[in-house]
């Protein structure tokens, strides 16, 4: 099991793993990130970047080292990276890889509350979902296969992942969609009885248990 952390944001596990390559400075820390796509991975802000410097500098896991001034913009002040801040970024990245985490992502609550909806509104959305996920795995795997050339595979493996886990999306969908056209997909005529009563199906009532009503 993962041990808790003082810090949780990735983007706190990116900017000590920028750190562990060169002093630097929050600008150019945002900077890189962008130029290396970890945008697609990391939501980056550029003022919440300096709160995170702040957070590791707080905790020790980052110092100032220096300063640096480019032609008449303000002079900056250089981060590096501090012993306990290189054995946190090693601790941290091999929990990330060795312990599955459990996250709580958007969709899945969303097919959580799903009876809420009307079952043909369902399916129409399920067919807009995956038009709009066909359409980010052609533009992922072009922009794979334009830097296949350029860098080294490795360079790019969350991307190639995030491909491969949304193509999985893509084929779920799919399937439960052929399901709920079918009618196969056990609870549907509940559901249509309940998109049409407003009602919740009796059948449904008595999964919920409880003592019984006089």
């Amino acid at each position: 099991m993962a041990r808790r952390r003082k810090l949780s944001n990735p983007l706190a596990l990116a900017v000590m793993a920028l750190l562990g390559e060169r002093a630097m400075h929050p600008y150019e820390m945002a900077r890189l990130l962008r130029l290396r796509g970890k945008d697609e991975t990391i939501k980056i802000n550029y003022g919440s970047l300096y709160t995170v410097v702040q957070g590791l500098e707080r905790h020790g896991f980052v110092e100032p080292v220096g300063t640096q001034r480019e032609g008449r913009r303000p002079e900056r002040t250089l981060y590096g990276l501090t012993p306990s801040g290189q054995e946190e970024l090693h601790d941290w990245l091999a929990d990330l890889v060795s312990v599955p985490v459990r996250e709580f992502p958007a969709f899945a609550a969303a097919l959580s509350m799903l009876l809420v909806l009307p079952l043909d509104e369902v399916c129409e959305l399920l067919d807009e979902r995956v038009g709009r996920l066909t359409s980010q795995c052609a533009a992922a795997r072009d922009a794979l296969t334009g830097f296949a050339d350029k860098v080294p595979r490795i360079v790019l493996i969350e991307s190639e992942y995030q491909l491969h886990m949304t193509q999985a999306e893509i084929a779920w969908i799919r399937a439960f969609r052929e399901e709920l056209a079918e009618g196969s997909v056990s609870g549907v005529a509940e559901w249509r009885e309940r998109g049409e009563s407003g009602e919740i199906p009796e059948a449904w009532r008595a999964l919920e248990g409880g003592p019984a009503e006089d």
